[in-house]
């Protein structure tokens, strides 16, 4: 089991992104590794297709060296489009073991175990704001985030 935490959502190139931070240390995510992930988060976004620009991320620093950037945008008006990018895991092709220094991804891989719970939750708050209202409602998404706790038991 790992702890999730929601910081605030964030703007780059246009896109508006809520995010979740999953890590084993209940002292959070580094400001070097957050910095970082920010700095690659632009060489993982989707072009402009017309959806309303908002996504959601999960940034989680593994117990080892490993720190791992999973960017979901919306694109196609329901579609979720993905894009990773991974630090300090060797095994990922990575170059060193510096959880700052990422690269992307090119695995079609989605997120481990622990990254997984706010997929769900964010499928069902873009249909809840997005998709069923008459009138989409991107601020009410953006606000509608995985309560923060742990990433296991969540039913």
């Amino acid at each position: 089991m790992k702890f999730l935490t929601t910081p605030p959502p964030i703007e780059v190139g246009g896109r508006h992104f809520k995010r979740y931070h999953v890590t084993a240390d209940p002292a959070g995510i580094s400001p070097e590794v957050e910095k970082a992930a920010c700095a690659v988060l632009p060489q993982l976004l989707p072009e402009a297709d017309g959806t309303p620009a908002a996504g959601f991320l999960v940034l989680h620093k593994g117990g080892d060296t490993g720190a791992y950037l999973n960017v979901y945008s919306w694109v196609w008006d329901n579609v979720l489009h993905f894009r990773g990018a991974a630090a300090g895991q060797p095994a990922l092709d990575c170059p060193d073991l510096d959880p700052t220094h990422f690269a992307v991804q090119s695995r079609p891989w989605i997120g481990c175990v622990w990254e997984l719970p706010p997929v769900a939750h964010e499928r069902d708050a873009w249909v809840r704001h997005m998709l069923a209202p008459e009138e989409p409602d991107l601020a009410a998404y953006l606000t509608d985030s995985l309560p923060e706790g742990t990433t296991g038991g969540r039913a």
